[in-house]
């Protein structure tokens, strides 16, 4: 017979896995997804109620949100996924070397919480809405991120395909 588990408890055993395989930025954070700014940007809420911008390392997406610049070709299609991927939903943040950028934004690779949790950078690349960025020392995944875009690119996915090179 099955028996319920509580997705607290769930979330709990999936970002311990993940930290023992996580880079030397301590343990995960859980969250849930508060806002989705654009396709690298969300604000999570913690169980206390408080929120913090998330900028997902590694990756970037096109730009969709900011009013000094053009919405970038594939923005609004790396912006809905991303949307329709995170909004609402409980995420286990996974730090680096360094925790927060210039603009105090938290930086952390994103898993949605689950028994298989899902690897959200590497799935946004994958998918052709992100190219990889990598700032030194936050260097964990680059390897990783750097195939699934090879991948993306020569599949033609998303933007490889929508917009010019």
């Amino acid at each position: 017979m099955d028996r319920w588990v509580p997705p607290a408890a769930i979330a709990c055993a999936a970002a311990a896995a993940i930290w023992l395989a996580a880079p030397a930025g301590g343990p995960p954070r859980i969250a849930s997804v508060a806002t989705v700014v654009d396709g690298d940007t969300i604000v999570i809420r913690s169980p206390a109620g408080d929120e913090d911008a998330v900028r997902l390392l590694g990756i970037d997406t096109p730009e969709t949100v900011d009013p000094d610049e053009p919405v970038g070709c594939y923005g609004p299609e790396a912006s809905g996924y991303a949307k329709r991927l995170l909004a609402g939903r409980v995420v286990l943040l996974v730090y680096d070397r360094e925790h927060r950028d210039m603009y105090g934004r938290l930086l952390a690779y994103v898993y949605l919480a689950g028994s298989r949790p899902v690897f959200v950078n590497r799935r946004l690349v994958a998918g052709g809405y992100a190219r990889t960025l990598v700032f030194p020392p936050n260097v964990a995944h680059r390897d990783e991120l750097s195939r699934a875009e090879t991948a993306a690119a020569l599949a033609g996915r998303g933007l490889w395909g929508a917009c010019p090179t």
